[in-house]
């Protein structure tokens, strides 16, 4: 069996994505290539087809699983098309988290989160689609390595930007998409506590 014909990991394909990701950024493909080639590098099943997105583009090369490109540790993907994807409530919060965005809309709230880390890294690759971040009221949040085009990045979080914990990283592109960034504010009358964004709880 030649290496085309090897079966590819989730680990080898989000690698080929945050490839095209790059090649987008040097300026080798446009929103419209990039949303097709993506589609074809998360669908594919061997190393051919997966090969077959970077053919054309220089410097951009995939080496396989032949321990160049390892299985990520602690990593949530999250893969959301023409759909919708959400994390609320209290749920653990791995160190990176990779948002795979197109034409959807992702949420995750992380102010009841199970947060072990002193810093969580989150990976945009948003194309159309819409992301809102709640973060703690303590943390801390750096976005100068997000690349927007056609699109928007809010932030609208109300802390200390450099000396919070968890600091929250976030890197990446978002193309003719959104991404709102804030912080939940709390109002307590009695035994009653109000949260924006909306939420009653009795104390």
């Amino acid at each position: 069996m030649s290496d085309r014909e090897l079966r590819v990991s989730d680990a080898e394909r989000d690698h080929v994505a945050a490839l095209l990701q790059k090649a987008v950024g040097q300026g080798l493909l446009d929103l419209e290539e990039f949303t097709a080639r993506t589609d074809l590098a998360l669908a594919a099943r061997t190393r051919g087809e997966l090969n077959r997105v970077l053919t054309d583009l220089p410097g951009l090369v995939h080496h396989g699983a032949n321990g160049t490109v390892p299985a990520r540790r602690d990593r949530l993907v999250l893969k959301t098309m023409l759909g919708s994807s959400k994390r609320a409530g209290q749920w653990r919060v791995p160190h990176e988290i990779l948002v795979q965005n197109q034409m959807g809309s992702t949420e995750l709230d992380f102010s009841e989160a199970a947060i072990s880390h002193t810093e969580v890294r989150i990976e945009l690759n948003v194309a159309a689609g819409s992301v809102e971040l709640l973060l703690p009221p303590h943390a801390s949040l750096s976005t100068s390595d997000v690349r927007v085009v056609a699109g928007s990045l809010a932030d609208r979080t109300e802390f200390d930007r450099a000396s919070g914990r968890p600091r929250f990283v976030l890197t990446g592109s978002v193309y003719a998409g959104s991404v709102q960034i804030r912080t939940p504010r709390y109002y307590r009358f009695g035994r009653l506590q109000v949260r924006t964004p909306w939420r009653v709880t009795w104390l």
